[in-house]
Protein backbone atom coordinates (compact mmCIF):
# COMPACT_ATOMS: atom_id res chain seq x y z
CA UNK A 1 0.00 0.00 0.00
CA UNK A 2 2.62 2.13 1.20
CA UNK A 3 4.57 1.99 -2.40
CA UNK A 4 1.45 2.38 -4.56
CA UNK A 5 0.71 5.68 -2.20
CA UNK A 6 4.01 6.49 -2.87
CA UNK A 7 3.95 6.47 -6.63
CA UNK A 8 0.38 7.86 -6.68
CA UNK A 9 1.95 11.15 -4.87
CA UNK A 10 4.82 10.78 -7.76
CA UNK A 11 2.47 11.41 -10.47
CA UNK A 12 0.97 13.50 -8.58
CA UNK A 13 4.05 16.06 -8.07
CA UNK A 14 5.34 16.00 -11.59
CA UNK A 15 1.70 16.67 -12.48
CA UNK A 16 1.99 20.05 -10.50
CA UNK A 17 6.05 20.87 -11.39
CA UNK A 18 4.81 20.46 -15.34
CA UNK A 19 1.94 22.60 -14.21
CA UNK A 20 4.21 25.50 -12.82
CA UNK A 21 6.41 25.15 -15.44
CA UNK A 22 3.52 25.72 -18.53
CA UNK A 23 2.35 28.74 -16.40
CA UNK A 24 6.08 30.20 -16.33
CA UNK A 25 6.45 30.04 -19.83
CA UNK A 26 2.67 31.36 -20.50
CA UNK A 27 3.76 34.23 -18.44
CA UNK A 28 7.01 34.59 -20.01
CA UNK A 29 4.85 34.68 -23.56
CA UNK A 30 1.70 36.81 -22.61
CA UNK A 31 3.55 39.87 -21.73
CA UNK A 32 4.51 42.71 -23.65
CA UNK A 33 8.06 41.60 -24.40
CA UNK A 34 11.08 43.20 -26.77
CA UNK A 35 12.93 39.74 -25.92
CA UNK A 36 12.28 36.69 -27.09
CA UNK A 37 12.91 33.73 -24.78
CA UNK A 38 15.06 31.28 -25.49
CA UNK A 39 12.48 28.27 -25.15
CA UNK A 40 10.63 30.53 -27.80
CA UNK A 41 13.47 30.34 -29.91
CA UNK A 42 13.92 26.73 -29.51
CA UNK A 43 10.16 25.70 -30.33
CA UNK A 44 10.01 28.43 -33.39
CA UNK A 45 13.39 27.31 -34.94
CA UNK A 46 12.98 23.55 -34.22
CA UNK A 47 9.31 23.99 -36.42
CA UNK A 48 10.95 26.07 -38.96
CA UNK A 49 13.59 23.59 -39.59
CA UNK A 50 11.15 20.88 -40.09
CA UNK A 51 8.64 22.78 -42.03
CA UNK A 52 11.61 23.54 -44.23
CA UNK A 53 12.55 19.93 -44.64
CA UNK A 54 8.88 19.10 -45.79
CA UNK A 55 7.94 22.17 -47.65
CA UNK A 56 10.29 22.51 -50.54
CA UNK A 57 9.64 18.49 -51.65
CA UNK A 58 6.16 19.60 -51.09
CA UNK A 59 6.73 22.62 -53.32
CA UNK A 60 7.86 20.84 -56.07
CA UNK A 61 5.64 18.63 -56.08
CA UNK A 62 2.94 21.10 -56.33
CA UNK A 63 4.89 22.99 -59.48
CA UNK A 64 5.33 19.82 -60.86
CA UNK A 65 1.83 18.88 -60.77
CA UNK A 66 0.54 22.30 -61.27
CA UNK A 67 2.66 22.19 -64.50
CA UNK A 68 1.68 18.46 -65.99
CA UNK A 69 -1.98 20.11 -65.48
CA UNK A 70 -1.09 23.58 -67.34
CA UNK A 71 0.53 21.26 -70.28
CA UNK A 72 -2.62 18.89 -70.48
CA UNK A 73 -4.18 22.08 -70.92
CA UNK A 74 -2.04 23.48 -73.39
CA UNK A 75 -2.10 20.35 -75.34
CA UNK A 76 -6.12 19.99 -75.63
CA UNK A 77 -5.80 23.83 -76.46
CA UNK A 78 -3.02 23.32 -79.52
CA UNK A 79 -5.70 20.60 -80.81
CA UNK A 80 -8.46 22.36 -80.63
CA UNK A 81 -6.92 25.33 -82.80
CA UNK A 82 -5.34 22.49 -85.10
CA UNK A 83 -9.25 21.59 -85.85
CA UNK A 84 -10.09 24.81 -86.30
CA UNK A 85 -7.45 25.56 -88.64
CA UNK A 86 -8.02 22.76 -90.61
CA UNK A 87 -12.40 23.93 -90.26
CA UNK A 88 -11.00 27.21 -91.72
CA UNK A 89 -8.84 25.84 -94.63
CA UNK A 90 -11.16 23.70 -95.88
CA UNK A 91 -14.30 26.08 -95.31
CA UNK A 92 -11.93 28.82 -97.34
CA UNK A 93 -10.83 25.62 -100.34
CA UNK A 94 -15.23 25.63 -100.65
CA UNK A 95 -15.26 29.03 -100.58
CA UNK A 96 -12.44 29.75 -103.09
CA UNK A 97 -14.42 27.00 -105.17
CA UNK A 98 -17.55 28.83 -105.22
CA UNK A 99 -16.06 31.91 -105.41
CA UNK A 100 -14.50 31.17 -108.67
CA UNK A 101 -17.24 28.95 -110.29
CA UNK A 102 -19.29 32.04 -109.88
CA UNK A 103 -16.85 34.53 -111.30
CA UNK A 104 -16.46 31.84 -114.55
CA UNK A 105 -20.72 31.44 -114.80
CA UNK A 106 -21.34 35.07 -114.95
CA UNK A 107 -18.43 35.26 -117.12
CA UNK A 108 -20.45 32.61 -119.47
CA UNK A 109 -23.79 34.26 -118.63
CA UNK A 110 -22.72 37.37 -120.47
CA UNK A 111 -20.77 35.82 -122.90
CA UNK A 112 -24.45 33.73 -124.47
CA UNK A 113 -26.19 37.51 -123.65
CA UNK A 114 -23.76 39.42 -125.78
CA UNK A 115 -24.31 37.06 -128.49
CA UNK A 116 -28.23 36.83 -128.03
CA UNK A 117 -27.90 40.24 -128.66
CA UNK A 118 -26.38 39.53 -131.92
CA UNK A 119 -29.49 37.88 -132.87
CA UNK A 120 -27.29 35.02 -134.92
CA UNK A 121 -29.49 31.92 -136.22
CA UNK A 122 -28.49 29.86 -133.22
CA UNK A 123 -28.46 29.17 -129.69
CA UNK A 124 -26.12 27.50 -127.10
CA UNK A 125 -26.68 24.69 -124.67
CA UNK A 126 -24.38 24.41 -122.23
CA UNK A 127 -22.86 21.54 -121.54
CA UNK A 128 -20.25 19.78 -118.83
CA UNK A 129 -16.78 18.24 -119.97
CA UNK A 130 -16.40 14.62 -117.98
CA UNK A 131 -13.19 13.62 -119.79
CA UNK A 132 -10.37 15.27 -121.98
CA UNK A 133 -8.27 13.42 -124.32
CA UNK A 134 -4.67 15.15 -125.40
CA UNK A 135 -2.46 12.70 -124.68
CA UNK A 136 -2.07 11.89 -128.86
CA UNK A 137 -1.70 15.10 -130.58
CA UNK A 138 -3.10 13.95 -133.66
CA UNK A 139 -6.34 12.52 -132.05
CA UNK A 140 -7.71 15.17 -129.78
CA UNK A 141 -10.77 15.03 -128.32
CA UNK A 142 -12.99 15.84 -125.13
CA UNK A 143 -16.13 14.18 -124.00
CA UNK A 144 -19.61 16.26 -122.94
CA UNK A 145 -22.78 15.25 -121.24
CA UNK A 146 -24.84 16.23 -123.74
CA UNK A 147 -25.73 13.41 -126.11
CA UNK A 148 -28.71 12.41 -128.54
CA UNK A 149 -31.56 12.46 -125.87
CA UNK A 150 -30.39 16.10 -125.53
CA UNK A 151 -30.76 17.00 -129.27
CA UNK A 152 -26.97 16.22 -130.44
CA UNK A 153 -26.11 16.00 -133.86
CA UNK A 154 -22.60 14.91 -135.20
CA UNK A 155 -21.16 18.46 -136.83
CA UNK A 156 -22.16 20.30 -134.23
CA UNK A 157 -19.86 23.12 -133.48
CA UNK A 158 -19.10 23.24 -129.65
CA UNK A 159 -16.93 26.54 -128.46
CA UNK A 160 -15.80 27.97 -125.01
CA UNK A 161 -16.10 31.77 -124.04
CA UNK A 162 -13.01 32.05 -125.81
CA UNK A 163 -13.42 30.86 -129.56
CA UNK A 164 -14.15 27.93 -131.43
CA UNK A 165 -13.05 24.38 -129.66
CA UNK A 166 -14.11 22.36 -132.29
CA UNK A 167 -17.20 19.86 -133.33
CA UNK A 168 -19.16 16.61 -131.98
CA UNK A 169 -17.79 13.85 -134.16
CA UNK A 170 -19.72 11.23 -132.62
CA UNK A 171 -23.04 11.24 -130.89
CA UNK A 172 -24.46 8.40 -127.58
CA UNK A 173 -27.73 8.58 -125.58
CA UNK A 174 -26.21 10.90 -123.06
CA UNK A 175 -22.93 11.95 -123.93
CA UNK A 176 -21.36 13.00 -126.85
CA UNK A 177 -17.26 13.05 -128.39
CA UNK A 178 -16.00 16.33 -129.32
CA UNK A 179 -13.26 16.75 -132.19
CA UNK A 180 -10.45 19.29 -131.07
CA UNK A 181 -9.72 21.90 -134.49
CA UNK A 182 -5.99 20.51 -133.26
CA UNK A 183 -6.78 17.23 -135.16
CA UNK A 184 -7.56 19.45 -138.53
CA UNK A 185 -5.31 18.21 -141.62
CA UNK A 186 -5.62 19.07 -145.21
CA UNK A 187 -4.47 16.00 -146.07
CA UNK A 188 -6.71 14.15 -144.19
CA UNK A 189 -9.90 13.41 -146.46
CA UNK A 190 -12.16 13.24 -143.21
CA UNK A 191 -11.03 16.28 -142.33
CA UNK A 192 -13.48 19.29 -142.09
CA UNK A 193 -12.33 22.35 -143.10
CA UNK A 194 -14.53 25.55 -141.87
CA UNK A 195 -15.35 28.80 -144.35
CA UNK A 196 -14.01 31.79 -142.26
CA UNK A 197 -13.92 35.28 -143.46
CA UNK A 198 -12.85 38.40 -141.12
CA UNK A 199 -15.23 40.00 -138.44
CA UNK A 200 -16.66 43.77 -139.86
CA UNK A 201 -15.46 42.45 -143.53
CA UNK A 202 -17.40 39.61 -144.06
CA UNK A 203 -18.78 40.76 -147.47
CA UNK A 204 -15.13 41.91 -148.78
CA UNK A 205 -12.97 38.74 -147.12
CA UNK A 206 -13.27 34.66 -147.16
CA UNK A 207 -10.99 31.56 -146.96
CA UNK A 208 -11.11 28.00 -145.96
CA UNK A 209 -9.39 27.07 -142.40
CA UNK A 210 -7.94 23.96 -143.36
CA UNK A 211 -4.84 22.62 -141.17
CA UNK A 212 -3.66 23.13 -137.92
CA UNK A 213 0.21 23.26 -137.47
CA UNK A 214 1.15 21.64 -134.21
CA UNK A 215 4.45 22.71 -133.82
CA UNK A 216 3.55 26.26 -134.17
CA UNK A 217 0.07 25.94 -132.39
CA UNK A 218 -1.48 28.11 -135.71
CA UNK A 219 -4.52 28.08 -138.15
CA UNK A 220 -3.80 27.81 -141.24
CA UNK A 221 -6.17 29.88 -143.71
CA UNK A 222 -6.00 29.22 -147.09
CA UNK A 223 -7.68 30.17 -150.52
CA UNK A 224 -7.36 34.35 -149.90
CA UNK A 225 -8.13 36.09 -153.28
CA UNK A 226 -5.25 39.00 -153.93
CA UNK A 227 -7.33 41.60 -153.54
CA UNK A 228 -8.78 39.91 -150.29
CA UNK A 229 -8.42 42.89 -147.38
CA UNK A 230 -7.40 41.04 -144.22
CA UNK A 231 -4.45 42.24 -142.88
CA UNK A 232 -2.57 40.97 -139.42
CA UNK A 233 -4.52 41.93 -136.14
CA UNK A 234 -8.26 41.24 -138.03
CA UNK A 235 -10.75 38.68 -135.85
CA UNK A 236 -11.40 35.49 -138.21
CA UNK A 237 -14.85 34.33 -137.37
CA UNK A 238 -16.94 31.07 -138.87
CA UNK A 239 -18.64 32.23 -142.45
CA UNK A 240 -22.44 31.26 -143.01
CA UNK A 241 -21.31 29.49 -146.43
CA UNK A 242 -19.65 26.54 -144.82
CA UNK A 243 -21.84 23.28 -144.29
CA UNK A 244 -21.62 22.71 -140.70
CA UNK A 245 -20.56 26.16 -138.97
CA UNK A 246 -22.89 29.13 -138.75
CA UNK A 247 -21.57 32.82 -139.26
CA UNK A 248 -19.93 34.71 -136.68
CA UNK A 249 -17.83 32.51 -134.36
CA UNK A 250 -14.56 33.34 -133.70
CA UNK A 251 -12.14 31.27 -134.92
CA UNK A 252 -8.98 33.14 -133.96
CA UNK A 253 -6.79 36.46 -134.75
CA UNK A 254 -4.53 36.56 -137.85
CA UNK A 255 -0.91 36.81 -137.26
CA UNK A 256 0.85 37.01 -140.73
CA UNK A 257 0.02 36.90 -144.31
CA UNK A 258 1.78 35.61 -146.80
CA UNK A 259 1.53 33.81 -150.93
CA UNK A 260 0.80 30.67 -151.52
CA UNK A 261 2.17 28.06 -152.81
CA UNK A 262 1.62 28.88 -156.29
CA UNK A 263 1.19 32.46 -156.15
CA UNK A 264 -2.34 32.44 -157.27
CA UNK A 265 -4.15 33.14 -153.68
CA UNK A 266 -2.50 33.96 -150.21
CA UNK A 267 -2.56 32.23 -146.98
CA UNK A 268 -3.00 33.59 -143.37
CA UNK A 269 -1.55 31.99 -140.11
CA UNK A 270 -4.04 32.51 -137.29
CA UNK A 271 -3.53 32.05 -134.10
CA UNK A 272 -6.68 30.67 -131.84
CA UNK A 273 -8.53 32.36 -129.27
CA UNK A 274 -9.59 29.47 -127.51
CA UNK A 275 -6.88 28.15 -125.08
CA UNK A 276 -7.85 24.38 -125.91
CA UNK A 277 -6.76 23.68 -122.20
CA UNK A 278 -8.54 23.15 -118.92
CA UNK A 279 -12.33 23.40 -119.74
CA UNK A 280 -14.73 22.75 -117.11
CA UNK A 281 -18.11 24.25 -119.14
CA UNK A 282 -18.81 24.42 -122.73
CA UNK A 283 -21.16 25.25 -125.34
CA UNK A 284 -22.83 23.22 -128.49
CA UNK A 285 -24.43 25.72 -130.52
CA UNK A 286 -27.58 24.50 -131.92
CA UNK A 287 -28.98 26.24 -135.05
CA UNK A 288 -33.12 27.36 -135.13
CA UNK A 289 -33.34 24.84 -137.59
CA UNK A 290 -32.25 21.96 -135.75
CA UNK A 291 -33.87 22.99 -132.35
CA UNK A 292 -37.42 23.73 -134.36
CA UNK A 293 -37.16 19.54 -135.65
CA UNK A 294 -36.16 18.67 -131.67
CA UNK A 295 -39.28 20.13 -130.79
CA UNK A 296 -41.59 18.51 -133.50
CA UNK A 297 -40.28 15.59 -132.80
CA UNK A 298 -40.56 15.90 -129.24
CA UNK A 299 -44.32 16.50 -130.08
CA UNK A 300 -44.72 13.67 -132.46
CA UNK A 301 -43.39 11.53 -129.38
CA UNK A 302 -46.05 13.23 -127.04
CA UNK A 303 -49.01 10.62 -126.67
Amino acid sequence: MTLFKLLGNKRLFILMVGLIVFIAIMGFTLGARGKVSWPEKFVHDTVTFVQKIFYKPASAISGFIDDVSKLKETYEENERLKIALAHYTRDKGVYNGYKAENERLKEELGFTERQKQKNLPYEYRIAQVNSINVADPFNQTINIDLGESDGMRVGMPVISIDGVVGMISRVYQFSSTVELLTNMDDKDPNSRAIAATVMGKENKSFGMIESYDQSSGLFLMTRIEEDDPIQKGDTIVSSDIGQYFPRGLVIGEVVSKEPGDFGLTYTAKVKPTASFENWRELFVVVSHAAVDEEATNGKEKTP
